[in-house]
């Protein structure tokens, strides 16, 4: 017969959906507001968190229209910005502390166990890192987007320690 195409049932198609390369948080969806002469004009602002739990991280942001383009860009902007992270185990070689801006985050290696002892912005990027064992507080700003620059820029300060 001509014309005739296999077509896969609606079961094979279903099932079988790969898992992403990068996981995904979302930290911070904003509605911003442009004022114009007929009215207001709103668009969205998403922070995304993307990391394969296997040192590899990124913080990305972005606007959009609507909610889902916004954080599909947001989404793109973190793969840009991904950064490796250096791990002893399950957790940081060293201690590192750090100042952007107004956020301050101190970060500091844990014994094996004791799990990630972190919170808001900090947790979210250092758990889609792949470090299982950390403590690290959150000083000045309470900014989701700014405390979780800093916490990347702390992490990219990481060295790898030399063993005696």
């Amino acid at each position: 017969m001509q014309g005739k195409t296999q077509r896969k049932s609606s079961k094979d198609r279903r099932g079988r959906r790969e898992k992403p390369e990068y996981d995904q948080k979302l930290l911070d969806l904003a509605r911003v507001t442009r004022v114009v002469k007929g009215g207001r004009r709103f668009r969205f602002r998403a922070t995304v968190v993307i990391g394969n739990r296997k040192g590899r991280v990124g913080v990305g942001v972005s606007k959009g229209n609507d909610v889902s383009d916004a954080i599909s860009k947001a989404y793109n902007d973190a793969m840009r910005h991904l950064v490796d992270v250096v791990m002893s185990d399950s957790t940081i070689p060293h201690s590192v502390y750090i100042k952007k801006g107004s956020a301050k985050i101190l970060l500091k290696p844990a014994t094996a166990g004791r799990g990630v002892i972190a919170g808001g912005a900090v947790r979210s990027v250092v758990d889609l890192a792949g470090i299982h064992d950390i403590v690290s507080k959150s000083l000045g700003t309470s900014n989701k987007l700014n405390v979780a620059r800093a916490t990347i820029d702390a992490l990219k300060q990481l060295r790898r320690e030399k063993r005696l």
